[in-house]
């Protein structure tokens, strides 16, 4: 069962764009909300005169944004009473779509965000052991607990998850909204070899580690801790990169 969104994790994923008056960052934004599991299938979302301010565009763009999503099937709107904008979660694409997605990212294309994802995530967690508060820890080892037992798109949802928790723990909003963006660019393909129970009783195990290292506030620990559980996720798809490639 999805966990109640940290409100540093809300704020980031609904916090004013960069690009003013983009409905394609717009639906960005809210289909990252969607897939990893952060709004509820059948969820009321905010009406468009709420997301036009929370993300500081027009409602007509809000506008045009819900209905890329209603196409995608992603939303669905009623009117009348008791109408507005619901969610709708999406059914698991088949894994051969992730791995036609995967054979469009070069392995330097997926160096490179490796590189800037292992020093976001590690500096988040650091901070996070310095600066989360009793709220943060629970809200961490109950995220965790998510990956206990889970397999497929939950795994991958679980991962997600928290990782954008421990960014929110580190009480910065610009670290926040720097893992929103890079889960939004190559999360979901970070995450998708993480499919069989055995891996995810491992990642689950270093989820139990990073948290109770952050509880220790034992921050560079916390942070070496988050660098390995990063670098074998990315070697795990720099595996499966190689073996689309080989015939």
């Amino acid at each position: 069962m999805r966990k109640e969104m940290s409100n540093s994790a809300r704020l980031a994923m609904f916090a004013p764009l960069d690009q003013v008056g983009r409905a394609e960052a717009v639906a960005a934004r809210l289909f990252d909300a969607i897939t990893l599991g952060l709004l509820d299938d059948a969820e009321q979302l905010p009406s468009e005169a709420e997301l036009a301010a929370q993300f500081r565009v027009s409602t007509v763009t809000v506008r045009e944004a819900l209905a890329v999503l209603r196409q995608q099937g992603l939303v669905e709107t009623r009117r009348g009473r008791g109408g507005g904008s619901f969610v709708r979660t999406p059914d698991w694409p088949a894994q051969s779509s992730w791995a036609e997605r995967l054979r469009l990212v070069s392995m330097a294309e997926l160096r490179d965000f490796g590189d800037h994802y292992l020093a976001v995530a590690g500096s988040a967690a650091k901070l996070a052991a310095e600066r989360s508060t009793p709220e943060d820890l629970e809200r961490l080892r109950l995220t965790a607990e998510d990956l206990l037992g889970a397999s497929g798109p939950d795994a991958t949802r679980a991962e997600r998850h928290f990782h954008l928790e421990v960014a929110a723990a580190a009480q910065s909003p610009r670290l926040t909204n720097q893992e929103v963006q890079l889960q939004s660019e190559h999360g979901v393909l970070l995450w998708a070899p993480l499919g069989d129970k055995e891996t995810c009783r491992g990642s689950y195990a270093e989820h139990q580690a990073i948290v109770s290292a952050i509880a220790s506030a034992d921050g560079d620990r916390a942070r070496a801790l988050t660098e390995d559980h990063l670098l074998g996720a990315l070697d795990r798809l720099a595996d499966l990169h190689l073996s689309l490639e080989t015939p």
